[in-house]
This record gives C-alpha cells, sequence and structure tokens, in this order.
C-alpha cells in the first residue's frame, strides 16, 4: 500500500518541486548578489598585481614596507609585542620563512602547536594592521639546519635535495598538501593578509635542475594558492634565478649591488615593479667569530637609497630571535663554521625586543613618508636579574647510560639519520654515542661530523673532527671500552653541499687501517620525549637518590 500512495503523489511532488524552481529563479533575478558577499571581501578581487613600474593592491598604488619576523625564533608570547613594534616603525608588511623540519619531524606528522602555530601568527599581524608575505619554501636557507628541509630525507642514500628527484618531490608533495591547506584560507582573496607567496629561495645560486622551480611554481598554483608568486636572489644567483610568469626580487646589502642587480631585473623581465626581497640589516654570527654588526647610519643611508630609487624594501631582519634547541645551520666552504644560537643578527629590534638606533633612524624616515602619524612604540618589556648560579651536583654521562634507551647494536657505525629511532625517522638533532671494544693501542681515524670527543673508557684523549681525522690511542692491557661522543653542530643551509650533510661517524671506523666493528649506539637527542623516557626508567629519582646520600 505504501509504494501505491507514493506512486499516486509522485505527480503532484514534482508539480510543486517545478514550481518552486521557478519562483525561485524570478526571486534571484531580483537579488542583488553583493549583499551575499562578507564586507571584507566585497572589494577583495584583485589582490597585489605587478602592473608596470608599480605595485598596485587592487586600483592603489602600493609601497610594500617590509620586514622579518620568524614567528619560530620567538616564544609566541612576545609575537604581539614584536608585531606592535613593526608596525609603530612605520611598515606595513611582515614577512616570514616556513620551516618545514620543525614542522613535519616525522613523516606524515605535523607540528603547528605553541611557537609553531603559523596561523595564529599570520593572523594576529592582520588584526595589528600588517599585510604578510608567506615565504614557504620548501627549502628556506634562513641559517636553519639543513635551510629547513628535514634530516630524514637524508635516509635516502640517493636523495638530491632541491631537485625533481622523486623522492624530494613525493616528499614535498605531501608535505604542501598540508601545510597549504592551513595557508590557502588566509590569503588577501579570501579575506586573510597574505599578499604574496615566494617560491622556493635563492635557487639561483644553486640551479641544479632547470625543472625544479617550474614544479615548485605548479606545486603552489594546484593547492590554491591565487596571490602574487615572487622569487628571492642574491648576486651570485639572480641570473639563474628568474621563473616565467614569477616576479623576481633581489637581496642585497649594499647601494653598487642595488644598481647592478636592479639594471640586470629591467634586462631580463622589462619594466616591473622592483622590491629587495632581503635587506640585510646585520649578519648572523658563526661559533669563534666576531659579533656581526652593521652602524645604523649606513642602514638608514641605503634604506633611504633603496626606496628613493623606487623600489619596495623588506627588512632582514627586523628581529632576529633565537635559534632555540638545536635548528641553526651552519655554513661550509672552506672551512666548517657553525652558526652560534643566538639570531640577534644586529638586526632592528635585538634578540631580547629592545629597540636599537637602527630603529629610532628608520622609524623617523617612514614616518617621514609615511603621510600619517605612527603609532606610538610600545614600551619596552619587563626583564628579570637573575643571581650568578653554580651546579653543585650532576650526574655523569657514564652513569646516566644506564637510565637511556637500549644501545642500538650494529656491525658497523650508523650516521644519524639512518638510526632506526623515532619510529623509523632516524634522528635530527643533539648526539650520538658509539661504544665498541677494542684491544690494542693505534691509530683512530675516521669521518667524524661534526665534533667527536674520544676517551678511552671514561678518560678523555681529544677530539675528531673536520681539521683533526686521527687521533693516538695510548697504549691499554687487555680489553677496552672506546666511545666517541659526537655532536651535529648543525647542518649546512647554504650551498652546493647539502646533499652531504650526514651527520655522526660516517663509514667505518679505524684502528691502524682496520675497520673496528659491534658498536653499541645510543641516540642521545636531547628532546622532550627523551627526557621524559629517561626519567620513566629511573634517571631523576637516581638523582634525588643521590642528593639524599650527600645530605643536601
Amino acid at each position: 500500500m505504501m509504494a501505491k500512495w507514493s506512486l499516486r503523489r509522485r505527480p503532484g511532488r514534482a508539480l510543486g518541486l517545478l514550481l518552486l524552481v521557478i519562483l525561485s529563479f524570478l526571486v534571484l533575478r531580483r537579488l542583488n548578489w553583493s549583499t551575499l558577499i562578507p564586507s571584507w571581501l566585497q572589494h577583495r578581487h584583485l589582490g597585489l598585481q605587478a602592473k608596470g613600474s608599480n605595485f598596485m593592491l587592487e586600483d592603489s598604488t602600493f609601497w610594500i614596507f617590509g620586514g622579518s619576523i620568524h614567528y619560530f625564533r620567538v616564544p609566541k608570547e612576545y609575537w604581539r609585542d614584536r608585531l606592535l613594534k613593526m608596525k609603530a616603525c612605520g611598515l606595513n608588511t611582515l614577512t616570514t620563512y616556513v620551516p618545514w623540519n620543525l614542522h613535519e619531524p616525522e613523516r606524515g606528522k605535523f607540528d603547528f602547536s605553541g611557537n609553531l602555530d603559523l596561523e595564529a601568527f599570520v593572523l594576529l599581524a592582520a588584526k595589528i594592521g600588517l599585510w604578510v608575505i608567506l615565504r614557504p619554501g620548501p627549502y628556506i636557507c634562513s641559517e636553519v639546519d639543513l635551510g629547513g628541509l628535514p634530516s630524514w630525507l637524508l635516509q635516502d642514500p640517493g636523495m638530491k635535495l632541491r631537485t625533481t628527484y622523486k623522492g624530494f618531490t613525493e616528499a614535498v608533495d605531501l608535505y604542501f598538501d598540508h601545510l597549504m591547506s592551513r595557508v590557502v584560507p588566509l590569503q588577501y582573496k579570501h579575506g586573510g593578509p597574505i599578499i604574496a607567496v615566494q617560491v622556493e629561495n635563492e635557487y639561483g645560486s644553486y640551479n641544479k635542475d632547470p625543472a625544479y622551480m617550474p614544479y615548485v611554481k605548479k606545486a603552489l598554483e594546484d593547492r590554491g594558492i591565487i596571490e602574487l608568486l615572487l622569487t628571492s636572489d642574491n648576486k651570485d644567483g639572480l641570473q639563474k634565478g628568474v621563473v616565467q610568469g614569477v616576479l623576481a626580487t633581489i637581496n642585497l646589502q649594499s647601494q653598487q649591488e642595488l644598481k647592478l642587480l636592479s639594471n640586470f631585473l629591467l634586462s631580463v623581465q622589462g619594466v616591473q615593479p622592483k622590491m629587495v626581497m632581503e635587506y640585510w640589516t646585520g649578519w648572523f654570527d658563526s661559533w669563534g667569530g666576531p659579533h656581526n654588526i652593521l652602524d645604523s647610519s649606513e642602514v638608514l643611508e641605503t634604506v633611504s637609497a633603496i626606496i628613493k630609487a623606487g623600489s619596495s624594501i623588506n627588512l632582514y631582519m627586523f628581529h632576529g630571535g633565537t635559534n632555540f634547541g638545536f635548528i641553526n645551520g651552519a655554513m661550509h666552504f672552506h672551512e666548517y663554521n657553525a652558526d652560534v644560537t643566538s639570531y640577534d643578527y644586529d638586526a632592528v629590534l635585538t634578540e631580547a625586543g629592545d629597540y636599537t638606533a637602527k630603529y629610532t633612524k628608520l622609524r623617523d624616515f617612514f614616518g617621514s613618508i609615511s603621510g600619517t602619524p605612527l603609532p606610538p612604540p610600545p614600551d619596552l618589556l619587563p626583564k628579570m636579574s637573575y643571581e650568578p648560579m653554580m651546579p653543585s651536583f650532576y650526574l655523569s654521562l657514564w652513569d646516566a647510560l644506564i637510565y637511556l634507551d637500549d644501545p642500538i647494536k650494529s656491525e658497523k657505525p650508523i650516521n644519524m639519520e639512518n638510526l632506526p629511532v623515532n619510529n623509523g625517522n632516524g634522528q635530527a638533532f643533539g648526539y650520538i654515542l658509539y661504544e665498541t671494544t677494542i684491544f690494542s693501542s693505534g691509530i683512530l681515524s675516521g669521518l667524524v661530523r661534526d665534533r667527536g670527543q674520544v676517551f678511552v673508557n671514561t678518560v678523555s684523549i681529544g677530539f675528531l673532527d673536520y681539521k683533526t681525522t686521527k687521533i693516538t690511542i695510548p697504549l691499554t692491557q687487555g680489553y677496552t671500552t672506546l666511545r666517541i661522543l659526537v655532536e651535529n653542530c648543525g647542518r649546512v643551509n647554504y650551498g652546493n653541499n647539502i646533499d652531504d650533510q650526514r651527520k655522526g661517524l660516517i663509514g667505518n671506523l679505524y684502528l691502524d687501517n682496520s675497520p673496528l666493528k659491534n658498536f653499541r649506539i645510543y641516540s642521545l637527542d636531547m628532546t622532550k620525549q627523551f627526557f621524559q623516557r629517561a626519567g620513566q626508567r629511573g634517571l631523576y629519582s637516581s638523582m634525588v637518590k643521590t642528593l639524599d646520600a650527600t645530605g643536601t
């Protein structure tokens, strides 16, 4: 009966549906569609464009006065303070890199929490009144370990980073699938503050695969990036860094470079808006070297010249911050030099976020050309003064070993990236302790990256590194434990040798030219999880017992 009832009434339902469609059509013809578009999107059709020699934001000429702050180098609690200081300096655009290695520490495992909350950083910039230029890589340089590429890529012995090598592009595709799902809604035409996106970073100075940059461009566009695309190159790479359909920008520090590179850009891409994507307000420091500084008067003079030449500008860095943990990179041309923990950069704000002479002079300059009064600079944040302290008790590495994860046993040494730890992703940062047994003295040699302290039992006898590749093992009686504590001081972040950045013992370790075997390998990556596991195995209770035994 139910089926017959439905059949008898079906013609009536069809007629009703037809009348509804006709009525809807008549209503929609009279509807003002613009009222359905959110007010903040009604005037966002064109975005940032390159028209002749000018940038245009919608129908208005637009100058980019930018500054770089990297969210991952600044505690989240200080983001607002730093961005307010940027706005008060007369800048209108924030630029930031996106570090792949921090956001995907293990394959398919993503972290955008805490200091890595990219979306919160971008939205905070918008709330403060800043536009955003995003520089998502996948390679970013930035004096970050391996230029921001995850170390687990190096598990592949044939890996060719920054090329269209299948193993690399497959990893990039999966990362971009996730990253761009977060970035796309933050674009200008979707109501967000992102007005431009950079394609890779300084590829012209690497230039190992002509198909690579078009691949990255397409990877961004295929995932919904619709804002203006840019490239960024220094004097060594500008000639080979230009990509069809992408606006080229330049990186420099001197007025001499400005004229030279501007003339070159004019010759290869015609009349286009000029932009110095990185005007280096200072420079990074390396261990053992001096603190680099750049005089504030010279900075003001160069910034003034750049803008007088009709170019937009981004101050790299406006605020440098800190290379927290082990994220610092390194340089290795004639010799290996690791970058220091501080990323102060002699920037416009200090590492602590304090004002400098550069800030005062640049604020006066940008204020003179802004046309409207600048907001007042925020007050300095209060700081705590700590008394000097000296630790009274400690637990030696040798005493702590029993509380750490069981060692990996291997006939031959295993490099850091290929250790069977962290769910098969290897070890990214920190230290490795290699142990084996020897029965004689001799000359110990091997390839150590970056610095290995050599112990006979528990006695330190010296170091192996890039310059010292051999060390004499003294005469011993019976069997002796040979130990090498190897530190990853930072993978190279710029140059042609990034494919060769595996750390630890690379290949065999030799005693009098005979390869040593049967190693016990401890992964000491010093992560939060590392210390949690050690605590679960009794490390901290052991230390408490030691203190109690001393009566402290």
